[in-house]
């Protein structure tokens, strides 16, 4: 079994043995590295030792993992492995153990924040082993909530001073903490305990994840989004501390970008934008509006071609090329009764309108596209596909009506 340091000091600099190696892994009697766990990335950082000739000797840290059988913490290691026995001095990599332990804080913290808002938000699942963190939260929360949620944690770490705890007591004396969850794990238990200067708890929770020693360190904590992921259960995305101020600052500075850009300050580029995507809508509109005039001005312009009885009736069909797939819709409806109206378009797409009571648009499509390699349907009035050989679609759709016919 190794022993952890982690939990006990915040030196990130340790000496221990190897007490087992295995391809790129160790494990030693002792380690301040963090394994994985509890939703919480492993730490890395480095080992030294002196080799067998006296000379010195490094490997990075990679990753950590608790082997739950033995207790034992194993280190993958980058470049020498040290041997069984060999004394080492280990040291954390800080700053990616300072970024851990503010979101692991902040995942605590504002798990709370739910609960205070509304004490059906519980929690599901975490996830802190990126900079965007997740909380999934049963109780569906709504928009209202999850704002609310924010502003009250904001408010908390901003206005104060709640200071880390983390006793460890035996699981009859739990009773006695107002946990926010009930613990997985039974005898010893580690809890985690925010508390003010009155002495009165934000939260408590059992956890054996690092944490920052003041609440506020973890901030500020900003929720990026929510999701539906199943049933019951939705997923907030948070990111803290250090994380958080860069992504912030990395956002505002885009935003203030882009809002020079439009020549408004960064206050009223929603309303900029807003502005810009009624245009935009309203200038599509204009441009539909002209390709279908368009459109049907090519179709009208384009000869007829008679072909036979179908049936009873001839059938007047128009091809016609048309220069945007955007005309397709508006040249292939609105025809004169007994009209068949062929469009196609240099990029392929093709369809067949039919005001003739006897010729099935979607047949005649689907026989044509069969012969040019092509793909589509439709209804008997009007059907749509695309070809990668465009004049053999139109050549079949001319043998199709001679065979009709």
């Amino acid at each position: 079994m190794t022993r952890a340091l982690y939990h006990g000091s915040h030196d990130l600099l340790f000496t221990a043995h190897v007490t087992h190696a295995a391809g790129q892994e160790v494990a030693l009697d002792a380690t301040a590295l963090y394994p994985e766990a509890g939703g919480q990335a492993a730490d890395t950082g480095t080992l030294r030792w002196t080799g067998a000739d006296g000379e010195p000797r490094a490997a990075t840290v990679t990753h950590s993992r608790q082997e739950k059988a033995t207790g034992l913490i194993w280190h993958a290691l980058t470049g020498d492995v040290p041997p069984v026995g060999t004394p080492v001095t280990g040291e954390v990599d800080a700053a990616r153990r300072w970024r851990h332990s503010q979101r692991h804080s902040a995942e605590h913290l504002l798990a709370q924040a739910f609960v205070r808002v509304n004490p059906a938000f519980t929690v599901d699942a975490v996830n802190m082993t990126g900079p965007e963190c997740t909380l999934d939260l049963r109780g569906d929360p709504a928009e209202l909530h999850v704002r609310a949620a924010e502003t009250l944690l904001r408010e908390t770490l901003g206005r104060t001073d709640l200071t880390l705890e983390t006793p460890v007591v035996p699981d009859h004396d739990l009773p006695r903490y107002p946990l926010r969850r009930a613990p997985k794990v039974s005898g010893n238990v580690r809890l985690v305990i925010f508390r003010d200067g009155q002495g009165e708890p934000f939260d408590v929770s059992a956890c054996g994840g690092t944490h920052v020693p003041r609440a506020s360190m973890a901030a500020p904590v900003v929720i990026l989004r929510t999701e539906r992921v199943r049933g019951g259960v939705t997923r907030v995305t948070f990111m803290a501390g250090e994380e958080a101020g860069a992504h912030l600052s990395g956002v505002y500075a885009g935003a203030r970008r882009l809002a020079a850009g439009f020549s408004v300050p960064v206050e009223r580029l929603p309303e900029r934008v807003e502005a810009l995507t009624a245009e935009r809508a309203a200038l599509a509109a204009q441009v539909d509006a002209l390709h279908a005039a368009h459109a049907r001005t090519l179709r009208d312009a384009a000869p007829t071609e008679v072909y036979g009885p179908v049936t009873l009736r001839p059938v007047t069909l128009r091809l016609v090329t048309l220069p945007d797939p955007a005309g397709l819709l508006p040249a292939l409806t609105d025809l004169t009764p007994g009209e068949v109206v062929v469009a196609v378009t240099d990029a392929g797409r093709v369809g067949i309108g039919s005001a003739h009571p006897d010729l099935n648009a979607a047949g005649v499509l689907r026989a044509a596209l069969t012969a040019s390699g092509g793909k589509g349907g439709g209804r008997p009035d009007l059907a749509q596909g695309s070809t990668p050989d465009v004049a053999a679609f139109t050549r079949a759709v001319r043998g199709a009506l001679l065979t009709t016919a």
